[in-house]
């Protein structure tokens, strides 16, 4: 083996990545363990646990915080962790009818109504499906007419086209997604999870967002569907230029006397508190950051170290560190008034932040401004907000901004709402630097330059106004002069980003695109708990089937395939933790079929070493060319299993994408481990001298001189398949499927009856009276499943609780199926809109799948008859499969559900059959160029290539119908059908691989193949 030194190299630094990308896990469980023994049970104390040690260094000698840490760990899907999922449509009818002005034209209200239906059944976007419409009932209209108002015309002209106009309205509706994207990644922060995800859907108005661990879920389903609101308000500020304290300090110190006198928010840890900031922050010198809400604090280098006041306010500016000082300065124990340094010393920074507190300590300070007393001596219109995320000048922990709000008027509101607002984009200035051009309507412009005049007008102390969405500052700019025109630069060290996440923000007034929940999943920590069990143990037990089978069959040469498969699996596991991949209840089953996928390369290596020893070589010759003539075969197999699994994590989204994840890592890393860590430990038992046995005495003439006429039989085959399919179509069409909830539209409810006596017909006859007789009843292991769609397209914020209560009520009504809203043990909602979208994208994945492996399969044999065979297989297993879920829907005892993941069964199937395959095909290949004589009959020649190559066939098919019985019967009830199908899949892809494939190319092949 040549380049041993270099595989050795590579193997151990994989490894040692690996150990430490694994560590962070460890390291995390640990503190999480000591979080969970110092709360005793206590949520909230376990959680203010945990972020005290968001900055504390936690990992040995590297000295990792427990954030970073946190952030590098494995990742756990909701369905493993629990939590909350939901995909956030944005109504895009709501932006069309703003940007008409709210036209009350009967033609335009009538095509908006149609578009609305259109959805429903059609997969094209909502402003090309509403033009469609508006053309169809009205040939001669012209949109700009309808669009070309007072706001827009600056980009609507009055003789524009239909199709400027839709490239317009698109414009915008890409620009309504974009915002309702800042404006919902700025919420979920409010939820406290430790790794929220949230994600664009290109292409699609539609935003995916992952809360894992989140526990009120009415809480997430109002604060996301909430409209975002856009406001400008004056500041107060906490210090002037002159460095003397102003109304916004003035008052802090007030309440920091009054809370100090009360002394009734002193507890005994709050001395470390006091230090919270200056330990997440004691590296953090360096440049003030100059800008838009600190502009005149441009002075030199900050220094958070040492906080000390001036003379003039000793009392309450510097940070506790005793138990007295933090009783008298209950306020000031945990808030750091802004400092910079200059050539004069440190100086406080005057602007409208008049405070920096750590992530950990922000609800300390809310809950001391809310106290009664404190509440009273703060000034009617002054109000406390926080700045949107964390300072970026400091690099350890996370630090957040508290500003000074001035309110006005009569009612105590912003001088400025977002709705005068016509345009924002991203811009430079003229010094090259990210800027933010902001344009408003005339009726804001008025009021701005006003405003802008009154702000600029002491030219000692220029004011700030804040700009704030959803309670949030995003900035707060100093305002130099007075701006009339009603166009505005915001400026400031700014990074691209940063703009265009402020001109979405500004313009979510102008841009009223409601989101609305179109899908929603929520797994309690329980049903979570169970599913780690059950994917434990279905991982253990596939390890343990695997190893044993492959040391009992191979000898001492399946102890190697033994060691390559867990050396596979640790790299696997690490590779994933370095990728940040989330880790599903699916992709656990990528990985338990990985584990029977990874032996084939060691069986195809096996087999060819028999193979070669029966010639009378040596072993080290027959371990050499063994490799080296199932080379060609294990990188056809492996790629076209690997292509399935690319086009899964493309056109899947959430589970899919998980399982798709693993198989590709896992494929990557057992080519890794089985064709060199194998020949590695080969090449040492060698060196050592050791009895290198390939079999038992009972296995080692397994199917040796098989002669079956596959090729002669073909056509039984042809009429069996044809039949079955046959009446799986009939059924199909008379019968159908057990639609899931993703295909078909609805809530799916996991419910535990206390009373184990229940059956499906006590769970009907208490909710077919309210929810419908389309409500179905499923069992899922010890507990039920009930699905209806009750109230499906009803998109009020209170949809979700009322469906669950009349759910919860019904079931109340009979005798034995009593429940509380805990026994939802979680639940799942999908609108009709984007179950018909699903089912119309899976058709066209399993056709985009078979399309894509044929043509490698055509680059690969250089023939089409191979492709044809090839296309034949896969569409015959995907068939078959599809057949037998509809023949035997209502006849097995548990659920044969379609959805999204019997979908990445389907492909996974035609990944398995597509390797099958091409073994079957790599050893016809080479049977027919060494018998291509005119005597050589290829019928005769294909059916020995079958024969011979039917032991790593069948040894292959067994090793991963193993792992599939196992993960069927253990791996939860979460992918029972998922199991099922792939178990189908799989002996039907091992049937279709011999009995389909390679007819097809004899009878398709003729004379061709010699």
């Amino acid at each position: 083996m040549q380049g041993k030194g270099v595989v050795k190299f590579f193997a151990i630094l994989l490894a040692i990545v690996c150990l430490y990308q694994l560590s962070f896990t460890w390291v995390t469980h640990n503190v999480e363990e000591n979080a969970k023994a110092y709360a005793k049970g206590n949520l909230v104390k376990e959680k203010n646990y945990l972020d005290s040690m968001s900055s504390i260094p936690v990992y040995p000698v590297l000295g990792h915080t427990f954030a970073y840490c946190k952030a590098n760990e494995l990742a756990l899907g909701l369905d493993l962790e629990g939590g909350m999922s939901v995909t956030m449509q944005i109504s895009l009818h709501e932006l069309v009818q703003k940007l008409a002005d709210n036209n009350p034209d009967v033609v335009f209200n009538q095509a908006l109504a149609k578009a609305d239906a259109d959805t429903k059944t059609n997969q094209s976007d909502y402003i090309t499906l509403f033009v469609n419409e508006y053309e169809k009932l009205n040939p001669n209209g012209k949109l700009a007419a309808l669009f070309s108002t007072k706001d827009n015309q600056e980009h609507v002209k009055f003789n524009a086209s239909n199709a400027e106009v839709e490239t317009y309205l698109k414009d915008q509706a890409t620009t309504a997604v974009k915002q309702s994207y800042t404006v919902l990644n700025t919420r979920i922060d409010q939820f406290g999870v430790t790794s929220p995800n949230i994600q664009l859907q290109q292409g699609t108005n539609r935003i995916l967002i992952e809360l894992p661990g989140v526990k009120d879920e009415d809480r997430v389903r109002k604060l996301l569907q909430g409209t975002a609101k856009l406001e400008f308000f004056e500041t107060f500020d906490g210090f002037d230029r002159n460095g003397r304290p102003a109304e916004g300090f003035t008052v802090l110190n007030n309440v920091n006397k009054i809370l100090g006198a009360k002394n009734a928010s002193a507890t005994a840890d709050s001395t470390k508190k006091s230090t919270n900031v200056l330990a997440a922050l004691k590296s953090d010198t360096g440049s003030a950051k100059g800008n838009a809400d600190t502009a005149s604090a441009k002075k030199g280098a900050l220094s958070l170290l040492n906080k000390v006041q001036k003379s003039g306010i000793k009392d309450t500016s510097k940070l506790t560190s005793n138990l007295k000082e933090a009783k008298a300065n209950p306020l000031f124990a945990v808030l750091t008034t802004p400092f910079y340094e200059d050539k004069n010393g440190r100086e406080p920074m005057p602007g409208p932040v008049v405070g920096w507190v750590a992530l950990q300590d922000t609800a300390k300070v809310n809950s001391l401004l809310s106290d009664p007393a404190v509440k009273s001596i703060i000034p009617h219109n002054m109000k406390f907000l926080w700045g949107v995320k964390p300072n970026a000048e400091f690099k350890k922990g996370k630090i957040f901004e508290l500003y000074a709000i001035k309110l006005a008027g009569a009612e105590n509101g912003p001088v400025l709402e977002g709705d005068v607002i016509n345009d924002a984009r991203s811009d430079n200035d003229q010094r090259g630097q990210p800027d933010v051009v902001m344009d408003m309507n005339s009726a804001g412009a008025e009021k701005w330059a006003t405003v802008t005049r009154e702000a600029a007008a002491d030219q000692n102390n220029k004011k700030s106004i804040a700009i704030v969405l959803d309670d949030n500052v995003y900035s707060a700019p100093v305002v130099e002069n007075e701006i009339s025109g009603g166009t505005s630069s915001i400026s400031g060290n700014f990074s691209l980003e940063d703009t265009k996440d402020l001109a979405n923000v500004l313009k979510a007034g102008r841009l009223p695109a409601p989101a609305q929940i179109v899908d929603e999943s929520v797994v309690g920590p329980s049903l979570g708990q169970a599913a780690i069990n059950a994917s434990l143990l279905s991982e253990l037990i596939g390890l343990l089937v695997v190893l044993v089978f492959m040391v009992t069959y191979y000898n001492r040469a399946g102890t190697v395939a033994v060691i390559a498969v867990i050396i596979n699996m640790f790299f696997l596991m690490g590779v994933l933790t370095g990728l940040h991949a989330v880790l599903t209840v699916p992709g656990v089953a990528g990985i338990v079929l990985t584990l029977g996928i990874a032996v084939d390369a060691n069986v195809l290596i096996y087999e060819r070493v028999r193979e070669e020893m029966a010639l009378g070589k040596s072993i080290r010759i027959s371990i050499n060319d063994g490799f080296k003539h199932a080379l060609s075969s294990i990188l056809d197999s492996n790629i076209s299993t690997f292509l399935t699994g690319l086009i899964l994590f493309i056109f899947g989204s959430g589970p899919i994408q998980g399982f798709a994840t693993t198989l590709m890592i896992g494929i990557v890393t057992s080519l890794f481990c089985s064709l060199l860590i194998s020949r590695l430990i080969f090449e040492w038992m060698i060196s050592k001298g050791w009895d290198i046995k390939f079999s038992n005495p009972w296995s080692s003439h397994t199917f040796k001189n098989a002669n079956y006429a596959f090729v002669k039989n073909r056509f039984k085959f042809y009429t069996f398949s044809g039949l079955f399919i046959l009446a799986g179509l009939i059924s199909m069409a008379t019968r159908g499927f057990n639609y899931g909830v993703d295909f078909e539209g609805g809530r799916t409810y996991i419910v535990n009856f206390q009373d184990k006596s229940v059956n499906d017909q006590d769970i009907h006859n208490a909710v077919d009276k309210t929810l419908g007789r389309g409500t179905e009843v499923k069992t899922y292991g010890s507990n039920y499943s009930i699905t209806t769609n009750y109230k499906i397209d009803d998109t009020a914020a209170t949809a979700e609780d009322t469906v669950q209560n009349t759910l919860i009520t019904s079931l109340n009504s009979g005798t034995k199926t009593h429940i509380t809203k805990a026994d939802i043990l979680s639940h799942h909602k999908v609108s009709a809109t984007i179950a018909d979208e699903l089912k119309k994208s899976a058709v066209w994945t399993v056709i985009f799948a078979i399309l894509v492996i044929s043509a490698y399969i055509l680059i690969r044999f250089r023939k089409w008859q191979f492709s044809l065979g090839a296309m034949v297989a896969t569409a015959h297993d995907a068939l078959m499969v599809l057949s037998f879920f509809s023949l035997f829907k209502d006849v097995l005892p548990f659920s044969l559900d379609v959805d999204q993941a019997f979908i990445a069964a389907i492909l996974t199937v035609i990944g398995y059959s597509i390797n099958d395959t091409v073994v079957v095909f790599d050893r016809i290949r080479e049977f027919l160029n060494l018998h291509h004589a005119k005597t050589d009959d290829p019928k005769e020649v294909i059916n020995h290539a079958i024969n011979n190559t039917l032991s790593r066939t069948i040894i292959t098919a067994l090793t991963v119908l193993f792992v599939l019985i196992v993960l069927f019967v253990f791996g939860g009830d979460a992918i029972k059908g998922f199991s099922f199908a792939l178990l189908v899949g799989v002996c039907f892809g091992t049937y279709s691989s011999i009995c389909i494939a390679t007819p097809v190319i004899i009878d398709f092949g003729k004379k061709d193949l010699r």
